[in-house]
């Protein structure tokens, strides 16, 4: 059977906000009986990007992050819903019934991701219901992948079996996998955001004038063994990428002309410009 599915490419997300704004437009001051209360207008961010800021100058990039409500296959807010407010339905979309969920309030604390929402005037939890309403009156997509300029939001329904296939080749990956809730919403380029990169830039002196020092060997090593290797480009400049947040210390070794002419510390918390390195 086939079954909705958010796919994020983090590297496409320019952080617009349309997707966050078409949510709100389509929810703020609209009740759909069924399958949501009206949105509260101001506090409530049911699609929320976070956003975060690599590195320093000039080796400096910012990486956009969508979140929602996951739709997970194991949602941990269903098991402590009461009165069968929260149902998965069959083709993967989590629905909280805006009549049964009034007054549970302990919905908002079962969402480890922090995307079940509390309406202090309605006295109800609410989230991204993934625009369920539209979705059944054969619109086929959300608002916010309606939007979404640059195709960085996209909404399919395939099978659980493609899907799996398709995140396996596509190198997509969930939030806080470690939780085993099975969410139904993948990123693209989630390394943007979750990891760390060691950069800088070589240079020499070639009879009395310093020159970007291209083609040197670099290896970045970690306890006495090799994580990357590369060479620095034609303007002196390197860049480890994609190394865990707060790994700790790194050894970059630097060889040219077949000799290694210099070993520099690094210190990973996040990500590090080690700035000019003369060799």
């Amino acid at each position: 059977m086939s079954k909705w599915n958010v796919i994020i490419d983090v590297a496409e997300c320019t952080n617009c906000n349309l997707c966050t704004l078409a949510t709100m437009d389509e929810h703020v001051g609209n009740e759909w009986p069924g399958y949501s209360a009206p949105m509260q207008k101001h506090g409530h961010r049911w699609i929320n990007i976070l956003q975060k800021e690599r590195g320093t100058t000039p080796y400096f990039d910012a990486a956009y992050v969508p979140t929602m409500c996951n739709h997970c296959d194991d949602a941990p807010c269903i098991k402590v819903a009461k009165d069968g407010a929260i149902r998965k339905r069959e083709d993967g979309i989590v629905l909280i019934d805006p009549v049964k969920a009034k007054g549970q309030k302990q919905l908002v604390e079962a969402c480890p991701y922090g995307h079940i929402w509390w309406n202090e005037e309605l006295q109800t939890p609410q989230h991204w219901n993934f625009d369920a309403h539209l979705i059944d009156s054969g619109w086929g997509k959300t608002r916010a992948s309606q939007v979404c300029p640059t195709g960085a939001f996209v909404t399919l329904k395939i099978s659980d079996e493609e899907m799996a296939h398709k995140a396996k080749a596509e190198n997509l990956e969930v939030i806080k996998p470690e939780l085993n809730a099975k969410p139904r919403v993948y990123y693209r380029n989630l390394w943007r955001y979750s990891t760390a990169f060691v950069a800088g830039t070589l240079s020499h002196d070639v009879g009395g004038r310093i020159e970007c020092l291209e083609g040197a060997k670099l290896r970045l090593v970690k306890d006495g063994k090799t994580v990357a290797e590369q060479a620095s480009d034609n303007y002196g400049d390197f860049k480890f990428d994609r190394l865990p947040e707060n790994s700790g210390s790194y050894v970059l070794e630097i060889e040219a002309a077949g000799k290694t002419k210099k070993t520099v510390d690094a210190h990973v918390t996040e990500s590090v410009n080690l700035g000019d390195i003369r060799v």
